[in-house]
This record gives C-alpha cells, structure tokens and sequence, in this order.
C-alpha cells in the first residue's frame, strides 16, 4: 500500500524517497522492538560477487562520523542497547547486501526523544557516508575483513552438509549465476583494492535497488517523513537487475563425487522444478515439497529414515526463486546405491499420483502454521515481503495462507510431473569401506 492510503495492522505500506529509496513498513503492536533492515540489491555473479560480500563488514567497521568499530557500539549502546549487524543473503540469483537494526520502542524507555531517529541516523551514517582514505577504503579495515572473508569462504567445508548442497548447487548451475557462492571465491580476494572496492561501492548505492523494511507499532506518515529528511542523500538513475533463469531443460542427470576425510557420507540431489515464485503453480510445488522431505511425515523422511533406516537425516527444500529442489541426505557409504533408489522412488510415486489424503491434510497443516508463526517474528515477516518483491508476488498473509487452502491433490501432480532430476553429488570418504571400487551410478566422478 503506497503512501496516504489506509493503515492497516500487519500490511505492507510503502513509499518511495525522493533518492529513489524504497521503503515499505509493517506497523504492528506485538513487538516491544522496533526492526529495521535495510537491502542492497546486486546480480549474482562471478565478476562481483567477493566483491560484494566483502563490502558490509567493511562499511560495518567505521563511518565518517564514526570511524571506528568501538565509536558504533557506543553509541548504539547509548541506545538502550542497540544492534546493528550485516551479512550477505543470497536469493535466487540476488546478491544481497543486508544490515539489520534492533531498537527497543521510544515507549519503553520513559523518556523523550526518538530512539528510532538516532538508530537510522546511525544506519544512515555507515551505509552513505563510509570512511574513506585518500581515494579508497580505509585499507587496514579492508585488509582485515578481507583475512574474516577468506575464512568464512575456507569455513564451509567445516559443515559437511550445507558443503555438500553448496557443491551440488555449483555442478548443477555451472554455467548459471545461481552456481556463485554468496560469499564468492578465494581467488578473488588479492585483487580486490582499498580504491576499487570504493568506487565499486558507490556505484552501487547510486545506482542499484536500496530498501529499508520496518517493522513496528509506528505511524507510516510519520516514518515516511523522518526517512525523507534522514535518507536524503544523492543517488543516480536506478539500475533494473537481470531476471533469474528458472526454466531450465534437462538432458541427463549428472553423477558427481567427492571424496574427503568424512565419516558419513552425505548423498545430495539437485532437480528442476520449472516452476517460479510468481507462477499460479507454486502453492501446489510448496505442497510437493512438504510431502515429499519437507517435514517429518514425509516421505523421504518415513521411506529412508524411519523405515529402511538408511540416513541420519532426509530432507528436501525450495529455492523458490531459482525453481530448484534439493533433497539432503546423511548416509553410509556401502548404502549408497540403496538410498538413492529409495529416494528416487519417492519422487516416481508422487509422480503417479501416489499421495494419499492424509499427506495433503498433514503438509497444509504445517504450512499453515510456518505462516502463522512469520505473524511472530518480525525478520521472518520481512523475509516474507522481501521474497515477494524479489519474485513478483505481491500477496498478503492471508491471502497466501488462502491460496494454501485451495490446493488440490491434482494440482500437486501436475507439478509433480515437471519435477526433473539434473544432479546428484555424493561426498564420501577417501576410502571404499569393503574394499569395492567406484559404485556411482553416471561413469566416472568429474569432481
């Protein structure tokens, strides 16, 4: 809802800044907090995507105004214990450069003044007026967060399953954007300059998608207003994003393996859903997913953990934005072969139709309670509005949760059918536990 209109509690109101900023606020009584995360939008890619993962916790160590880590914390600390932090979310194929503000309502406090004010003067600050030296960065920060980001990238591999999801994503999408890991490459890191990153910073606040979402009990008018006077720095002409590929056509599956010093194995496939966000289709693919690994009546979970015993863990999710489905499993080694028939074998049936009532009933019960319970949380409530921007669907709550309703086991065949596999990785150790050799299905491992 745009500006002027009727405020309604827990709907979205939005306006635009004279900047070009965009800012949508969701005014709710259930907090005594008041959250504020602002969004830098960026193509995923190869070419920047270091670059860009880089620049948050460089921003984040000082400010003109500010220009050390421990100048922030004070000050945010002289408000009630304020927070303020930043990351890097991947979405699809959006690189998002993401700082999150925490305030305790001006209600709370028994005294005068606006603590919102101050936070977003702070926000303001770091993000608009970074500390500069000479033409750059400054370098001691930008060589220090460089040494944090090269061991957040070696970190993966410390978590063996989302190591294993993040390689099959990366076989799987190869050639695509989607492919880049959100925190980029080592490679990258050395050539990466105090001078380059700035001026590839500023081009990105002048230029590419900002937005700030508020949650709250505020007053849209009086928000909109104080944004306008805090965030009235000069941007350039706005930069569209390049859309996402999600219809994606698949030839053969691909077998991948990987061999590491790992005691279980952890068996990952990767399918195409040809289905997007935005797509009249999606609510039944939420249901397949639900059915299939997305919660603990599922089938992956009552056919490979439960019944056969085969996984420590089976599960499968979305990314709703990219139209992919990937199934994580934690399994022995010598069990391979049996759990990825299973597996596959849960993926024919709901093919045919094989998805009995109970199944539907018990997945639009837990979808209906992960919604209600966004109603809870104000990041989640962001996120929810956030992927609806990023993806073209602009529903409310309840207006998705009625779309929830209305589907049908019909519905979920049909996009059952599309469902196609693409990749399987498996990660195993560097030795054959009864002396076999190579068992992956596909010929020779390319990874």
């Amino acid at each position: 809802m745009s500006r002027g209109g009727k405020v309604l509690e827990g709907t979205l109101n939005s306006t635009v800044l004279n900047n070009g900023v965009e800012v949508f606020l969701i005014p709710t009584p259930k907090f005594k907090t008041v959250t504020v995360n602002l969004f830098l939008h960026q193509t995923l890619n190869r070419a920047t995507a270091t670059e860009t993962a880089l620049i948050p916790s460089v921003l984040e160590r000082g400010s003109k105004e500010l220009p050390t880590s421990l100048k922030i914390r004070r000050k945010l600390e002289g408000l009630y214990g304020a927070r303020l932090d930043s990351d890097i979310l991947k979405k699809g194929e959006r690189q998002l450069i993401v700082f999150s503000l925490d305030l305790i309502h001006d209600r709370f406090t028994g005294e005068g003044g606006s603590l919102l004010e101050k936070g977003l003067s702070i926000l303001k600050s770091i993000v608009a007026n970074p500390l500069v030296e000479g033409k750059g960065f400054k370098s001691a920060y930008v060589n220090q967060e460089k040494e944090q980001l090269a061991r957040e990238i070696r970190g993966l591999i410390n978590d063996k399953m989302s190591y294993a999801v993040e390689r099959c994503v990366q076989e799987m999408c190869a050639e695509e954007n989607f492919g880049v890991y959100k925190y980029g490459r080592l490679e990258d890191l050395a050539s990466i300059t105090p001078e380059g990153c700035y001026a590839y910073y500023r081009d990105l606040i002048n230029h590419n998608p900002l937005q700030l979402y508020i949650v709250g009990d505020l007053e849209p008018e009086k928000v909109f207003s104080l944004l306008e006077e805090i965030f009235a720095f000069e941007r350039g002409q706005g930069r569209e994003l390049s859309p996402v590929d999600v219809y994606h056509k698949v030839k053969e599956p691909r077998y991948v393996e990987e061999r590491l010093a790992v005691n279980q194995g952890k068996l990952t496939l990767g399918f195409r859903t040809g289905t997007h966000y935005s797509d009249d289709d999606f609510f039944a693919l939420l249901f397949y997913n639900g059915i299939l690994g997305g919660f603990p009546h599922s089938k992956l979970f009552q056919n490979v953990r439960e019944k056969a015993s085969l996984a420590y863990f089976a599960f499968s999710r979305l990314e709703r934005h990219k139209g992919i489905l990937m199934i994580s499993s934690g399994i022995e080694v010598k069990n391979y072969e049996r759990a990825l028939s299973i597996i596959n074998k849960q993926v024919e049936q709901m093919a045919r139709g094989e998805i009995d009532l109970e199944e539907m009933e018990n997945t639009r019960r837990g979808l209906v309670n992960q919604l209600r319970v966004l109603e809870d949380n104000p990041y989640q409530l962001i996120n929810y509005y956030l992927d609806g921007y990023i993806g073209g669907r602009g529903d409310t709550l309840e207006e998705f949760l009625q779309k929830i309703e209305q589907v049908t086991k019909d519905d979920v065949v049909r996009v059952a059918e599309k469902i196609k596999l693409d990749t399987v990785y498996f990660l195993r150790n560097n030795q054959d536990s009864n002396g076999e050799g190579d068992h992956l299905k596909g010929g020779e491992a390319d990874a």
